[in-house]
């Protein structure tokens, strides 16, 4: 029995973005579907400011699963560049276009041009809980112990 899911894509603009890579996967393990900014024209990001990216394309997810969005390790460490609200969530009933919102943490502007791999995509199983309203919590070891209860 196959679980994997199965993620549809739309291309929005496809007379206009046919040379913009969709989503994949670029090795055999990749956790991870490289991303690709569908921009008319280079965007240079500013140190410390931010921007929303069209991709170009919607997706459909499945009900019971979600797309994080999530930053490209080598943007991130070699530029500071990253997600704003990283990982951002693609909920399956989402049907507008995937944009990827960018910020430079870095000391120098950074240009994105067209095509660019800005970002992953990843495909999570998701769960919704059932709330329950309690009197008190049971104990455990750990209890209230907050950040850097077990020391440095």
């Amino acid at each position: 029995m196959d679980l994997t899911p199965t993620i549809k894509f739309l291309r929005l603009r496809p007379e206009s973005d046919a040379d913009i890579p969709l989503p994949r996967y670029m090795t055999p393990r990749a956790a991870g579907m490289d991303i690709y900014a569908a921009i008319e024209k280079d965007l240079v990001l500013e140190a410390g400011k931010m921007a929303l990216i069209p991709t170009g394309f919607a997706i459909a997810i499945p009900h019971g699963f979600e797309a994080q969005i999530r930053p490209r390790s080598g943007l991130a460490v070699k530029f500071g560049v990253g997600i704003i609200n990283s990982p951002g969530t693609i909920d399956a009933d989402y049907r507008g276009e995937v944009k990827i919102g960018v910020i430079n943490h870095g000391e120098n502007h950074f240009t994105f041009r067209r095509g660019d791999r800005i970002a992953q995509m990843v495909i999570n199983r998701v769960y919704q809980a059932r709330l329950e309203i309690v009197e008190e919590l049971n104990e455990t070891d750990r209890n209230t112990g907050g950040f850097g209860h077990t020391g440095m």
